[in-house]
């Protein structure tokens, strides 16, 4: 196992894994990488998204069962092993002030107790790298953020026997490296728009770009950009498997195909922590770790 090359991504709901660095982990899988999607909720709270779905009773009076059996088929498609985190969904707030979030979801779990599971699960997979979000989730997710609060914790606490004895939590492992998703980023996002514009195309972006400054998004340091276009048609099948989110006919799939893989054909990540001697900016998320495995 010390030659095997593992990757771990920490998500927060059921579908994120198909809309954040899917193809990525398609691609490692094709080269025998042993990739774990680690979800966090069970994405209870969820809305139902896609239109054709909504008013649909059974969806809405079993929608954990429903998202549950959308992530089994996405894992199919991916080639990827999942295991859940077993929090509940804190769901999204809304309003002006917004409301409180319910009690015992996710978001208000201690975040150290809630790192230990996480912690169990790393130093059972013993993966040399990690992904998750960033400090602001990705975008302000109450879910998102605490996947990220957890994931920070759980990266030091998976080598800490003094805070996670090895007696309950396993046999302590040191991950080499932690990104952030970054695939919806201005650069890509701005590039597929003016490609689309060029030929004379509708751009589904239109009305992001004119928002994004509205959103107040930092820009992120883009130090990792991983080619895999080949697997883009992997990305939508799995993501179109999580049909209460995702409408086959909505924005996601707008940009051809062929313009897609010509005009950006790489996810995009973040270098968050390393142990390893790496130059940047990087192609490939096990960059100074390959060599040494």
């Amino acid at each position: 196992m010390t030659d095997q090359l593992r990757l771990m991504a920490v998500h927060a709901h059921p579908d994120d894994e198909s809309s954040k660095g899917a193809a990525t982990m398609a691609k490692y899988v094709s080269e025998g990488v042993d990739v774990l999607v680690v979800t966090c909720t069970g994405g209870e709270r969820g809305s139902i998204l896609n239109p054709k779905l909504q008013g649909d009773k059974y969806v809405e009076e079993h929608i954990h069962e429903v998202r549950k059996k959308e992530m089994d088929e996405a894992r199919e498609i991916l080639g990827v092993e999942q295991e859940w985190l077993g929090f509940v969904d804190s769901g999204l707030p809304e309003g002006d002030p917004l409301p409180p979030l319910p009690e015992g979801c996710f978001a208000l779990e201690d975040v150290d107790k809630a790192a230990g599971e996480l912690v169990r699960k790393i130093r059972a997979f013993r993966p040399q790298v990690i992904t998750t979000y960033d400090e602001n989730g990705g975008y302000p997710h109450p879910d998102h953020i605490m996947t990220h609060r957890i994931s920070m914790v759980a990266f030091e606490g998976a080598v800490d026997t003094e805070k996670y004895p090895e007696q309950e939590f396993g046999p302590a492992f040191r991950p080499q490296k932690l990104y952030y998703n970054q695939g919806f980023n201005r650069p890509r996002t701005e590039a597929l728009h003016n490609a689309m514009l060029e030929r004379g195309l509708e751009s589904p972006y239109a009305d992001w770009l004119k928002r994004w400054d509205e959103f107040e998004r930092t820009e992120r340091t883009l130090t990792t950009h991983v080619p895999c276009a080949d697997f883009y048609e992997i990305r939508d099948k799995a993501l179109i498997a999580h049909a209460t989110q995702i409408d086959p006919d909505g924005g996601w799939f707008r940009v051809p195909m062929d313009v897609q893989k010509k005009v950006w054909p790489t996810e995009e990540y973040e270098l968050a922590k390393s142990l390893v001697a790496t130059a940047l900016p990087e192609d490939d998320l096990f960059a100074g770790i390959r060599d040494n495995a």
